[in-house]
This record gives C-alpha cells, structure tokens and sequence, in this order.
C-alpha cells in the first residue's frame, strides 16, 4: 500500500474514534438520563439491521459464531460494561482506562497473531495513555472496585475484538459493510434483553431525543463502525487501536467549544501527548507491515495480489484472495 492511500486510509479510520468523541455531547444535551443499556441498545441493533438490509448478505456456516463472537466483544459487552464504568467512575478514569487498549493489543496481538511488540509500539501506547489521563482525569475520591472492573472488562473486550477481526478477517465477497451489520446486529440482540430486565420499558421520546438517538445510530455506529472494520482489515491492529485517543481528545474538545468547560495547560499539554503518540502509532508500525509484505504472508495474512493489503485466509488453509471491483474498496 503507498504512502498516500495508507494515509488515506489511517484518516478514514480515524473518523471513527473522532465520531465516537460526540457521544458525550449527544448524551448529555439531548438523551434521557440513567438509561445506558437502552442507549447502548438503540446504537446497535438499529443500525446493525439498517446494515444488514442494505449488503442483504448473511453469514456462512463458520461465520455464524464468528460473527456472534465478535459482536459480543465489540458491541454486546463493550457497550453495557463502558456505560457502566462510566457510571460509577469518577473525573474520567473510564477514559483512561479505556486508553489502556493498544497497550492491550499488543500483549494479544503477541499472543493470537504471533507478532512479537515493538518497543517503539509499546512507548506510543503508554504515552497515548499518559496524555489522555492528563485531558481527562480529575481529582477522585474512593474508587468503586466495580467501575474500574467494568472499565478494564470493557477495555479487554474490544482489544480482544479488534485483534479477532483481524485474524479472521472477512469471507470471501463479504464487505465491510456485511460484517459490521452481522456484529451490531448480534450485539444488540444479546443487549436487548439485559436492557429490559435491568432498565424496564422504553422511556418517552422527545424530538431532541429521537434525533439524538438517530444520530447515535446512523453516524456514530452505523457508519463509524463500518470505517473501524474497513480500517482493522487494512491497517495493523495496533495502528488501528492507537487512534481511539482520538475519542476522549474530541470529547474534551466539544466540551470547551460547545458546553463551555475550561481547558487548563496541564490538559492542553496532554492532548499534545496523546496526539503525538496516535501520529507516531501510524507510522512505527509500517516497517512490520513492509516486512510481512516482503515475505508474503505471516502467520494469519496473506497479500491480496492487485491491493498489497494483507488479509485474512480461511480457516483450514492459506489461500490469495481476490480483489472485489465492485463496492467494498479492497
């Protein structure tokens, strides 16, 4: 892959985390409060079955509970256990718990793809978590031992997540767009039921709220997870989980520029940290990838002979997948 379509690519990934970063704001100005699990319910099932009608494409014998997997890491758990920490946790330290994640990714990475971590990996996501515990972390009184386990259970969850994508990759002829629905969709289904028995009915929707709630699902989910997927296939997944400071940096952005909270020097220097460390993610892992691409395949890819982008074999064999010209930009 050249320089510029990497680039390209790490910027379209980056919407994702950016999107992610209004959530705050939307939840606060304009959604019912206490009512995470029906929030977390109509950002994933919603948007997985809108999806799910448009790439009219269901999973294939593995696939079934591959994708049932990776939608309960990426969406069923993570959703309900991140609202939770951030419940009971105080001044942000869900954040920067949550900043943990490409420290996270590597040890799994390590461990389920066979690639040892680089030290300058490793330096970039501790930085990256320095700087976002600068942003958003505050003064805090006791710490309730299940927020912060629910923190760290929420984290684990999608690093584990993103670097499964990775492994398995898509079917072949499968999109982006397919395998994003097949996870939302299972996520909200395995949400649906918590939501109700924890949360009871739906709560009465204002014209702010449905608006809210719409644009949880169709921006912040439905098209900010489909640029996360597109993006793990494309890039490694350490560079991918180095762009998710991006979240609590536009979050702490919204908040001064639309709700009027002050930004001190001490988070001003963080949020250069932590911006300098995703910009260094992106470009210390490019020496690895060109490295598998010289050899032609590592232990779970293999490259695309038209694209150069490493993808996925099947279970059971290696084989070269073909590029697909018609839609899902591989």
């Amino acid at each position: 892959m050249s320089a510029h379509r990497r680039a390209a690519v790490v910027a379209l990934t980056a919407l994702a985390p950016v999107s992610w970063g209004t959530t705050y704001v939307v939840t606060t100005e304009f959604l019912p409060p206490e009512r995470p699990l029906f929030t977390a319910l109509v950002r994933a099932l919603p948007a997985g079955l809108l999806l799910l009608a448009a790439a009219r494409v269901l999973p294939r014998g593995a696939w079934w509970w591959k994708a049932t997997v990776l939608g309960a890491l990426n969406i069923g758990a993570f959703f309900p256990l991140l609202f939770l920490s951030a419940y009971r946790l105080p001044g942000g330290l869900a954040a920067v718990v949550g900043s943990m994640g490409p420290l996270l990714v590597l040890g799994l990475s390590a461990l389920l793809l066979g690639r040892r971590p680089a030290l300058r990996d490793v330096l970039a996501g501790a930085v990256a978590a320095l700087g976002v515990s600068m942003v958003v972390l505050k003064a805090a009184g006791t710490l309730d031992t299940l927020g912060v386990a629910a923190a760290f259970a929420s984290t684990a969850s999608m690093s584990a997540g993103t670097v499964l994508t990775q492994k398995w990759g898509r079917p072949e002829g499968v999109g982006p767009l397919a395998l994003t629905g097949w996870q939302l969709t299972a996520g909200g289904l395995l949400i649906a039921p918590l939501a109700f028995l924890v949360e009871g009915a739906p709560p009465a929707l204002d014209a702010g709220a449905a608006g809210g709630y719409a644009c949880l699902a169709l921006v912040n989910t439905a098209v900010a997870y489909c640029l996360w997927f597109r993006g793990i296939g494309r890039l490694t997944a350490t560079q991918a989980t180095l762009l998710g400071p991006l979240s609590p940096l536009t979050a702490a952005v919204l908040g001064w520029a639309v709700l009027g909270e002050s930004l001190t020097a001490l988070q001003l220097a963080g949020a250069a940290l932590a911006f300098g460390a995703t910009v260094a993610g992106q470009l210390t892992s490019v020496p690895a990838r060109r490295r598998d691409r010289a050899r032609g395949r590592d232990a779970d890819t293999v490259p695309c002979p038209r694209s150069g982008i490493l993808e996925a074999p099947p279970p059971g064999g290696t084989r070269v997948a073909p590029a697909d010209p018609r839609g899902d930009a591989r």
